[in-house]
């Protein structure tokens, strides 16, 4: 690791000539990338290193959202549309997801979660609705420029009395000649003013029965659909997070997901696996790239006439979270295969999405004390991951409904002893 100085400490996108700081030689090596992923690796970390800069950073802060032409250079350069279909010109990976694992990893690694963030939402909870569960209308509308960037996605579901508890939603669509009639409103919308795109939970018929729920397209520029405030959050300040409004929306019958009214809870059920796969993979990234922004921080800071890794408190706490960190990724990557081949169950996804943010929080939260009052600075970008991984542990199911999940499947198991023993 080269001598790093204050100002390159702060800023991750300028420690090494190509953009970020390298994992450590004697890291457990991971197995799940060939030579494509790793081809795809040096792709993505060329585009961070010249477009996700401090002063990239500083400008998406200030002004709440990622810019448009920030997302089509990605788009350009097949970081973002993965998730779509190569007929459509997409990546085509919406089943691979190594290749967004490596999107997020260099993305974070570069000091950018709110950029990881923006790119999670288009590929891994907007395009795999249109791409898996739309009509073949629906994909050829929409896929094409959902892999350019022209359209970027979101997933609109929660609402201010229904977040976890999906079935409690009150937003209707009502059904008139020719579509529906949207009323309601969502809180909490990632890429909520930016995107162009909104696949939104909707009800349609009585009752919490699971066929009571549908999915439409609700596209930006719909007469009575608003977008009441941008919300202040603790983190992502570069990401728009956005309440919306839904006054007598007039949706078309084509923009029902599938073309199949009452299908819409089972629709959220089949893309939730990826969803919190990808907040877990998010929550490792940053925990990898915490403990490396930490490691060269304390080689370069000293106290007490020598450096802080020369104390032997810190070599055992960095000791203890790097074990962790293998850990995680030993956990992530089984969990990234067993996707990969189908395999991932809601449990799996739910015990992954727990566990990564659970571990993700408590790595920061040591990163943050080894940097002193340093760590405490919106400059330093382990301030800023400190404060982004707390929603992990809230979004895509708060991990109290984690643990339920879990726990359900584990009470429901046959505990009989098997024949023969």
């Amino acid at each position: 690791m080269p001598d790093l100085g204050k100002a390159n400490i702060r800023d991750p996108a300028v420690t090494l000539d190509d953009g970020r700081l390298r994992e450590h030689d004697d890291d457990m090596q991971r197995d799940i990338y060939d030579d494509d992923h790793n081809a795809f690796r040096e792709l993505v970390r060329d585009w961070t290193a010249r477009h996700v800069t401090a002063e990239s950073r500083q400008r998406w802060d200030r002004e709440g959202e990622i810019d448009r032409a920030t997302m089509q250079s990605a788009a350009e350069l097949g970081i973002i549309g993965l998730s779509v279909p190569e007929e459509f010109g997409g990546g085509g990976m919406l089943q691979d997801f190594r290749f967004r694992m490596i999107v997020t990893e260099e993305v974070i690694a570069a000091g950018s979660g709110s950029l990881a963030e923006a790119f999670s939402i288009h590929d891994d909870l907007a395009v795999p609705y249109i791409a898996r569960m739309g009509t073949p209308a629906q994909q050829e509308k929409w896929l094409p420029r959902m892999a350019t960037g022209e359209v970027l996605g979101a997933l609109a579901m929660t609402e201010p009395d229904a977040g976890s508890d999906l079935r409690s939603i009150r937003t209707t669509a009502t059904k008139v000649d020719g579509g529906y009639r949207v009323n309601g409103s969502k809180i909490f919308i990632s890429s909520g003013r930016t995107a162009d795109l909104l696949v939104t939970f909707v009800k349609t018929g009585e009752g919490n029965r699971p066929d009571a729920f549908s999915l439409v397209l609700i596209e930006d520029g719909m007469e009575g659909f608003e977008h009441s405030r941008v919300l202040d959050k603790l983190g992502y300040h570069g990401h728009d997070t956005a309440e919306l409004t839904f006054t007598d929306v007039f949706v078309p019958d084509e923009n029902l997901i599938g073309g199949e009214a009452g299908a819409g809870f089972v629709q959220l059920m089949k893309n939730l696996p990826l969803e919190r796969l990808s907040i877990g993979a998010a929550g490792a990234a940053a925990a990898q790239a915490g403990f490396d922004w930490t490691v060269a921080y304390t080689k370069d800071r000293r106290t007490f006439g020598k450096r802080v890794i020369d104390h032997q408190n810190t070599r055992f706490r960095l000791a203890e979270m790097a074990a962790t960190i293998d850990a995680l990724w030993a956990y992530l990557d089984r969990a990234i295969v067993a996707y990969s081949k189908e395999a991932l169950t809601p449990e799996d996804a739910a015990k992954v999405k727990l566990w990564a943010s659970e571990r993700e929080g408590e790595v920061l939260d040591e990163c943050l004390q080894l940097h002193g009052g340093y760590g405490y600075m919106n400059e330093y970008p382990v301030a800023r991951a400190y404060t982004e991984a707390r929603v992990h542990r809230i979004y895509g199911g708060s991990n109290e409904i984690m643990r339920e999940i879990v726990g359900r499947e584990i009470a429901g198991r046959d505990t009989a002893a098997p024949a023969g023993g």
